[in-house]
């Protein structure tokens, strides 16, 4: 069993977009993650912080986009996310926040 401090840093924060809302009609939920974390690890921080039983994790990297800004180039950092699918019955409201 691993710390709470250790499963903040695997859990960054949620994320409320259009997609992510039509997911969560459908019983999943949206993170943000550390990107080396892994799925067990993704699991036990979801059911340990939220209290309720996960199905399963699938996760993806988002590659940060080049932008150019008054001629200076700059590069967006790398993105993981975490679509986590709850077992039947189980729900997290993420717009009260961690």
């Amino acid at each position: 069993m691993t710390n709470k401090a250790e499963l903040y840093d695997v859990i960054r924060k949620p994320i409320i977009t259009e997609k992510a809302t039509m997911a969560s009609e459908n019983g999943a939920v949206v993170f943000e993650v550390a990107i080396d974390a892994n799925k067990p690890q993704i699991k036990e921080a979801v059911e340990t912080l939220f209290g309720v039983k996960v199905k399963a994790v699938n996760t993806a990297i988002t590659k940060g986009k080049t932008k150019r800004f008054r001629g200076m180039a700059g590069k967006r950092k790398d993105v993981k996310k975490a679509y986590v699918t709850l077992e039947d019955g189980n729900s997290i409201d993420v717009s009260t926040g961690l």
